[in-house]
C-alpha cells in the first residue's frame, strides 16, 4: 500500500533513475516509507502540512512533539551533489539560509526550520531576485571546510569533455569554453563555501520575520568561487528568457546584477557562466531527441555570454 506522504508525482521523479553510485531509484523508493516513519520516530515529530518535492528530495512539514516547533523533514536520494548538504548548513548556521535541526547524514535526512513555502523568490521579478540572490551570496559567503569537493579539481575533468565535444553542440563554443575554463584555472578558483545551486526557486521567506527577508535552500555544496554560482539564475526561466526582445542583453543583465550585488568580478562571472551553459548543453546532447529543446536553450544562452 503507497506511503500516504509519498506524492505520486515523486514517485514517477525518481522511479528508475540509475545509482549514483549505487541506490537507484527504485531501491531508494521501496525504502522511503521506513526512512519516513523511522526519522518521524526519532526526532518525535508529527506531520502537520503539505508535502512538497523537488526532483530528488521530499520535504515533510511536521510539528516536534517535545516543544510544538514547527520543523520540516528532509529526505533526499543519494546522490553525490546531496551527501555535503548537512555540513554546508552546519556551517552557516541559519545565516542567509535555512537552519538544520538535526541530521542523519547515512540517511540523507534532515529536520529543517521551517520556511514558508508559499512564499519563494520568485515571487518577485526576476531583477529584483538578482539583487535578492546577489545579497545572500555576501552572507553565505566564508572559508570552505576541507571536506567539500572543489571546483578546480571538477573543472580539470570538465576540460576533456569541453575538448572531445559533441555534434549536436557547435564546435565554436566548446572550443572557446575549453580556452575560457583553462583561462580561469589559472587564478584562484576554491577557497570559499559556496551554493552551487542558488536560483529564485531554492529561495522562500522564513516564517519569522526576525530570520529576514529571505533564506537559501538546498544546497549543493563546493569550495570554489563565487562567479562561478551565478549561472543558475541565468539558465532558469529560460524559456521566458527566448521571448525577450534582445535575449544577449536580457540574460546578460541578469549575471550583471548578481555580480554588482555580490562585488564579484564581471569578467569572472561572464566566464563561468558561459562554461557552465555550454557544459550543460553537452551533459543534454546524448539524451537527444529527449533533451533537445534544453540543449537548444542552453546553446542559445551560451551565445549570449560568448565573446
Amino acid at each position: 500500500m503507497p506511503h500516504p506522504l509519498i506524492p505520486e508525482s515523486f514517485r514517477a521523479l525518481v522511479a528508475g533513475r540509475a545509482g549514483e553510485p549505487d541506490v537507484t531509484g527504485d531501491d531508494w523508493l521501496r525504502r522511503l516509507p521506513g526512512l519516513i516513519d523511522e526519522h518521524l520516530d526519532r526526532w518525535s515529530a508529527t506531520p502537520d502540512g503539505e508535502v512538497r518535492h523537488g526532483e530528488g528530495a521530499i520535504v515533510i512539514p511536521v510539528s516536534l512533539r517535545d516543544n510544538g516547533t514547527r520543523a520540516a523533514l528532509k529526505l533526499t536520494w543519494p546522490h553525490a551533489e546531496a551527501r555535503h548538504e548537512h555540513l554546508a548548513l552546519r556551517h552557516w548556521n541559519g545565516e542567509g539560509a535555512v537552519r538544520l535541526l538535526a541530521a542523519d547524514p547515512a540517511a540523507y535526512a534532515l529536520l529543517l526550520e521551517r520556511l514558508d513555502a508559499s512564499r519563494e523568490l520568485t515571487s518577485v521579478s526576476i531583477l529584483e531576485a538578482c539583487e535578492v540572490i546577489g545579497g545572500l551570496f555576501g552572507t553565505l559567503d566564508r572559508p570552505a571546510a576541507p571536506q567539500f569537493d572543489r571546483l578546480s579539481e571538477r573543472a580539470e575533468r570538465w576540460l576533456p569533455r569541453l575538448d572531445s565535444g559533441h555534434p549536436l553542440v557547435p564546435r565554436r563554443l566548446t572550443a572557446q569554453a575549453s580556452t575560457t575554463l583553462g583561462h580561469l584555472l589559472d587564478g584562484a578558483v576554491d577557497g570559499r563555501l559556496v551554493h552551487e545551486d542558488l536560483h529564485d526557486m531554492n529561495v522562500l521567506a522564513p516564517l519569522d520575520p526576525a530570520r529576514g527577508a529571505w533564506l537559501a535552500i538546498a544546497p549543493k555544496p563546493v569550495s570554489g568561487e563565487w562567479a562561478y554560482a551565478v549561472a543558475p539564475i541565468v539558465w532558469n526561466h529560460a524559456e521566458a528568457s527566448a521571448a525577450a526582445y534582445n535575449l544577449r542583453v536580457h540574460v546578460r543583465l541578469r549575471a550583471d546584477i548578481v555580480a554588482e550585488a555580490a562585488g564579484l568580478d564581471p569578467d569572472r562571472v561572464t566566464h563561468w557562466t558561459f562554461v557552465r551553459l555550454v557544459l550543460n548543453a553537452l551533459w543534454a546532447a546524448p539524451h537527444s531527441p529527449g533533451s533537445d529543446g534544453f540543449r537548444a536553450r542552453m546553446i542559445a544562452l551560451a551565445k549570449a555570454f560568448a565573446d
